[in-house]
């Protein structure tokens, strides 16, 4: 059950078409949280889901550590997010959001909600259903197909 060539050719083009859409939204909404730009808001969203040592949050967000460092000190010096040695290895520092961090997010996530019930006045919730699903199963495959080929590159393949 492969998918042809030109719906995959369609599809890179819908999913270039949402990101440049996505990329005008936050830019439109940037000003209203100057302090806490979207990259960072994406970090509080993963760190929310639970304290967390910063390697694993780097992983998961798909950047280097140094990266992730740099915006995990931003946050913590905006008073956002708490560091504490990890228990199980001194050397390791497990990060969660502050209180204020949590309210942060809580803000962030029902301002983005209230623009999307407004974006979408046209939909029924059906649709937004249905959009959700087909998403959740279009990043799941990606996620999979990528971390599948990372996997790989790392022993050659190669049938005959």
């Amino acid at each position: 059950m492969a998918v042809a060539s030109s719906t995959a050719t369609e599809l890179v083009h819908q999913i270039f078409d949402l990101q440049r859409v996505l990329r005008c939204i936050v830019t439109a909404n940037i000003a209203k949280d100057a302090d806490v730009g979207f990259a960072l808001q994406g970090v509080m969203r993963f760190i929310g889901e639970g304290e967390s040592r910063a390697t694993k949050l780097a992983s998961r967000l798909g950047v280097s550590p140094p990266v992730l460092s740099r915006h995990i000190a931003e946050l913590e010096e905006l008073g956002l997010v708490v560091r504490r040695p990890d228990p199980a290895d001194g050397r390791a520092q497990l990060v969660a959001l502050s209180e204020t961090g949590i309210e942060k997010v809580r803000e962030f996530e029902e301002q983005r909600s209230s623009n999307l019930r407004a974006y979408l006045a046209e939909w029924s919730e059906e649709d937004a259903l249905e959009a959700g699903q087909v998403l959740e199963k279009l990043t799941t495959s990606l996620n999979h197909s990528v971390r599948a080929t990372a996997a790989g590159s790392h022993h050659s393949n190669h049938t005959a």
